[in-house]
C-alpha cells in the first residue's frame, strides 16, 4: 500500500498555562493509504514547531520536509517502516525539530501497517506475548503538603498500587520542604503502593544536593527519584551513581535520539530509563532504545505526560519484555489525556494492570469528536503560496 495523505491536526484546550502540564496541547497525526485504512500517531513537543517540519520550504539537500519523504511511499513490512524513518532522519539531517515531529507520522506507520497485517503493533515488533504492566498514577505535586495528600488519597481511592509525583514545589524550598511533600504523599497512599518522586531537573548538575535527599527521601520506600538533573548532566548522573544512592535513579524522558538515550545508560549509569515514544521519533526508535536496555541491564519504562493516544502506542514497545513491569499512565485533570482515543481506560484488566491490546494496530482509534472541539485553525503561507492549512478532520 503507498501513503496518499498526511493530515497534522494542532489541537489545544482554551487557555495554555506555564504548568509543566504537556497534556494542555498536541499535534496529531492521520496517515491515509490508498486502500482507505488510516494510522494515527502523536507528537509531543510544540505543534507548531512539529506542523513547520513537514511542510517548510528546502533549505537545502539535508533540511528536507517530512511530506516530501513520505508521502507517495511504499508500506508493507515492518522493514519499510524502518527504511522511511531512516529516510526521513536523511532528508532532515539538520533539522533538530525532526525527531519530535515524526514521532507522530512514525506512531502513525506503525498503527497502520497493523492494521493491513491484521496484527497488534507489539507482534510486528517479534513479540509473541503481551505481559501486563502495573501502571502508576502520573501526576504533579500539590501546593503543598495537605494538598498533595489529598491528590494521593484520591489515586489510592481510585484503585491505582503505585503513583508518580512531580515538579514543583520539588526543590524551591529547604531540605525539609521537599521531605514533607514526600512523606504527604507516601501518608496520602499508605504503606503498600508503589512511590515515585520525579524531580522536573530541579537541581541541574547538583549531584550533592540530590544526593543528600535520596538518604532522606529512602524513609518513606521510594521506588525512584526521576529527573533531579538536567538531561545533558550525564557526568553529574555518574558522579551521583557514584555516590551509591538509597534509592534508584531515572532518568531519559529528555532523551530526543537514540544516542542520548544510550549515554544516559551507559555513561550516566541511570537504573530507569523512561522513553517517551512522542518525542525520541517514534516506535522505531524506541524500540531500539528498549531492545539496548535489555542488553545493558537497564530497566525500561516510557514516558507520557500526553494523551491515551500517546499510551497505546507506548506499551507495545515492550509489551513483549516480563521483567518491565511497570507503565506511566497520565491521571490528569486535561480533557486531552483521555478524550482523544476510543476507547478511554486504555487496556485496564480486572486485576488493575494494563496490557497491550490483541487489536490491529495500536488497538485505539482517535475520537474525532474530541479533535474537532479543539481544533486549532492554522494558515502558513509563503510569498502567497499556502504550504499548510488546517485540513477536515
Amino acid at each position: 500500500m503507498k501513503i496518499e495523505a498526511i493530515d497534522l491536526f494542532y489541537i489545544a484546550l482554551p487557555e495554555v498555562t506555564r504548568a509543566a502540564d504537556s497534556s494542555q496541547d498536541s499535534l496529531v497525526v492521520r496517515v491515509t493509504a490508498d486502500n482507505g485504512l488510516i494510522g494515527w500517531g502523536e507528537s509531543d513537543g510544540s505543534p507548531l514547531g512539529n506542523i513547520s517540519a513537514f511542510v517548510m520550504p528546502m533549505s537545502h539537500g539535508n533540511i528536507i520536509n517530512l511530506n516530501e519523504s513520505l508521502l507517495g511511499e511504499t508500506i508493507d513490512s515492518p522493514e519499510d517502516v524502518v527504511r522511511l524513518r531512516a529516510k526521513a532522519g536523511r532528508y532532515a539531517l539538520d533539522l533538530q525539530q525532526v525527531d519530535h515531529a515524526v514521532s507522530g507520522v512514525d506512531v502513525a506507520l506503525w498503527d497502520l501497517l497493523g492494521k493491513y497485517l491484521g496484527e497488534p503493533v507489539y507482534r510486528l515488533l517479534g513479540y509473541e506475548t503481551s505481559y501486563p504492566k502495573l501502571p502508576y498514577s502520573s501526576v504533579l505535586f500539590g501546593e503543598t503538603p495537605a494538598e498533595t495528600q489529598r491528590i494521593a488519597e484520591r489515586i489510592r481511592s481510585d484503585g491505582y498500587n503505585a503513583a508518580k509525583f512531580g515538579w514543583s514545589p520539588m526543590g524551591e524550598g529547604t531540605l525539609e520542604d521537599d521531605v514533607a511533600l514526600i512523606a504527604a504523599a507516601r501518608e496520602g497512599l499508605g504503606a503498600g503502593p508503589k512511590l515515585m518522586i520525579d524531580a522536573g531537573v530541579i537541581w541541574g548538575s547538583d549531584d550533592g544536593a540530590v544526593f543528600e535527599r535520596t538518604e532522606r527521601f529512602a524513609e518513606f520506600d521510594v521506588t525512584w527519584l526521576e529527573e533531579p538533573l538536567l538531561p545533558d548532566e550525564v557526568d553529574a548522573y555518574r558522579r551521583l551513581k557514584d555516590r551509591r544512592p538509597s534509592i534508584a535513579i531515572a532518568a531519559g524522558e529528555g532523551c530526543d535520539f537514540y544516542r542520548a538515550a544510550e549515554d544516559l545508560m551507559v555513561n550516566g549509569g541511570v537504573d530507569y530509563l523512561q522513553i517517551d515514544v512522542a518525542r525520541i521519533g517514534g516506535i522505531t526508535i524506541a524500540d531500539r532504545v528498549c531492545r539496548r536496555a535489555q542488553e545493558l541491564g537497564v530497566t525500561y519504562v516510557n514516558h507520557n505526560y500526553k494523551s491515551h493516544l500517546t499510551v497505546a502506542a507506548s506499551i507495545h514497545i515492550f509489551a513483549g519484555v516480563e521483567e518491565f513491569k511497570l507503565f506511566e499512565y497520565p491521571d490528569g485533570v486535561s480533557p486531552l489525556i483521555r478524550g482523544l482515543t476510543a476507547p478511554t481506560g486504555i487496556f485496564v484488566n480486572s486485576d488493575g494492570m494494563v496490557q497491550a491490546s490483541d487489536a490491529p494496530g495500536l488497538g485505539v482509534e482517535a475520537n474525532v469528536d474530541t479533535i474537532r472541539q479543539y481544533l486549532r485553525q492554522v494558515r502558513i503561507e509563503v510569498d502567497g503560496k499556502v504550504l499548510y492549512e488546517t485540513p477536515v478532520v
